[in-house]
């Protein structure tokens, strides 16, 4: 079907197998929906899903919330048990690559996952994930040394790629416009258990039972999510296409070999060598090279796995623009404000955790809430008055007192969550509305990537800045010595002034941060069009 989209927003191309129809834009009534369930489609229908009726969507969505808490419970609970591994396996100088290697395979196969999807269907996609993701568990419980257990992240990663992205595209395939907010205030939810529980969960794990443990709990829980994807998930009938498919291999290919460079230079500069070094020199331009070569092949494709109009669309465009802002803004409280509760605040690592905690408790509530304003002033303004908002009061961390009391920066965090919801549903819940079933999943795997970049370039860039304020503070000196100290206390004037330095060095990424909230807001500002053009259920359907 085509797109009707508003003025300067540019053309989107038709989706196969359907006619012309009109797209209204978002206000009091977005999409022109009904307030009830969207009806069947009739078998043999044109483009859109069959979409299950409410007794059926239950176990559905079960099965989306099991398969979301498999990838939002990977990193909390595994982060928790590096000591137990690192002692069992050793490998501590490369213990790092757990993570890395897994968010660069989720990060780098989401985009062709989401195309998959589109092509094939979100079942077979899922499905292949779950498996995926429970193969690689399998192998990590089963892991000999630390070099195995970081191949066998990168499996889970593959897996895990698919359940983040497909797992979205399907709750925006199961509800109309008016009811989305309800399914992803629930993925939401997850995400905030996940945060608080995992930790909890992963440090119980590895005291009393042993590291395995983490990875062998995914399978029951993968096992029962694959049953009821398999047993209840209905699949659209659409008319068999003129030509037998065609998968862009050469392109998937491609985005994987570019991003995985990119990724790698951008987790490892500064780090493992220097920014300047002939390292990071060779990844980024050998990263260079790989991009390029990417457009060229991905402009002759038949079937991109990245095709233009992702980018010359101006609502997608400026989506992703915004929420790769916010994965950048991220890194903030994520990674640093631990680092500053203990460090600063002489906080224990739980109640530590806690001070982040909180966030994830106000953003789903936040988000759950959000389709009250943006029903009635549309998606553009509510992100707006969001990112707004998390702009002023990520500005207002630097003006903490020193030490403070830990419940001030738990307020900060409680508002940003509250902020960052209004925020970020408001705009996927908008993006996908704007497209029909045949470019939803790469719409969704597109803003997903983006999010999943910047918070990797946030990583690196954040973490210069903190080293960069550190080191000038201090005089220069080992940040390896600075570390240890802050870990070892010893009373005295010389363990305040590393505070201190702590202290300053984080709220520069504070501020750091509120700039990338500001990028998020000029995106939304000056690229994204007044009113997204969104398609009407029935359109869709």
């Amino acid at each position: 079907m085509d797109v009707e989209e508003t003025p300067g927003d540019g053309a989107a191309s038709p989706a196969r197998g359907g006619k012309h129809t009109g797209a209204a834009a978002d206000g009091p009534e977005p999409g022109g929906t009904s307030r009830g369930p969207a009806p069947v489609a009739a078998r043999g229908t044109r483009g859109g899903p069959d979409t299950p009726t409410p007794a059926r969507r239950g176990p559905v969505v079960a099965a989306l919330m099991l398969g979301m808490a498999l990838a939002a419970l990977d990193g909390t609970i595994v982060s928790t048990a590096v000591p137990q591994i690192v002692g069992d396996l050793g490998g501590f100088s490369v213990f790092s690559w757990l993570f890395s290697g897994y968010l660069l395979a989720v990060t780098v196969t989401l985009p062709v996952y989401g195309k998959l999807s589109d092509t094939f269907g979100r079942k077979p996609v899922l499905v292949a994930g779950i498996v995926l993701f429970l193969i690689g568990s399998l192998l990590c419980a089963a892991a000999w040394n630390m070099a195995a257990l970081i191949a066998f992240r990168v499996v889970q990663g593959l897996g895990g790629g698919a359940l983040q992205g497909t797992v979205q595209t399907i709750a925006a395939d199961l509800y109309p416009l008016k009811e989305r907010p309800r399914i992803q205030a629930r993925l939401s939810t997850v995400w905030a258990v996940a945060a608080v529980a995992g930790p909890a969960v992963g440090g119980l794990l590895a005291a009393y039972a042993d590291w395995r443990w983490i990875f062998l709990i995914n399978l029951p829980v993968g096992a029962v999510a694959l049953w009821l994807v398999v047993r209840y998930l209905v699949e659209p009938s659409r008319p068999a296409p003129a030509a037998r498919p065609r998968v862009d291999w050469a392109g998937a290919l491609l985005v994987f070999a570019a991003g995985a460079l990119v990724l790698t230079a951008l987790v490892q500069g500064g780090i493992a060598w220097p920014w300047l070094s002939p390292p990071s020199l060779v990844l980024f331009g050998g990263s260079a090279l790989l991009i390029a070569l990417t457009v060229v092949v991905e402009r002759r494709a038949a079937e991109p796995i990245i095709p233009g109009w992702v980018w010359r669309r101006r609502t997608i465009a400026a989506v992703n623009l915004a929420l790769g802002a916010l994965g950048l803004l991220m890194v903030a409280p994520t990674v640093f404000l631990p680092t500053y509760a203990q460090s600063v605040l002489g906080l224990g690592p739980i109640a530590a955790g806690f001070v982040l905690s909180v966030m994830t408790l106000s953003w789903p509530v936040s988000a759950a809430l959000s389709n009250h304003v943006y029903t009635r002033i549309g998606f553009r303004p509510t992100a707006i008055i969001g990112i707004g908002l998390a702009m002023l009061i990520l500005l207002a961390f630097p003006l903490l007192p020193y030490p403070g009391a830990p419940w001030q920066p738990a307020l900060v965090m409680l508002l940003l969550g509250a902020a960052l919801g209004l925020f970020q549903l408001p705009l996927i819940v908008g993006v996908q509305s704007t497209v029909g079933w045949s470019e939803r999943g790469t719409t969704t795997a597109s803003v997903l990537f983006c999010r999943q970049v910047g918070q990797s370039v946030g990583a690196a860039l954040f973490g210069a800045i903190a080293n960069t304020v550190l080191v000038s503070r201090l005089g220069g000196g080992d940040l390896d010595s600075v570390s240890r100290a802050l870990e070892h206390p010893v009373p005295g004037a010389a363990t305040d002034t590393l505070r201190r330095a702590v202290d300053a060095a984080v709220d520069h990424v504070y501020v750091g941060a509120a700039a990338a909230a500001g990028l998020a807001l000029l995106a939304l500002v000056f690229v994204a069009p007044r009113r997204f053009p969104v398609i009407s259920d029935k359109a869709d359907a």
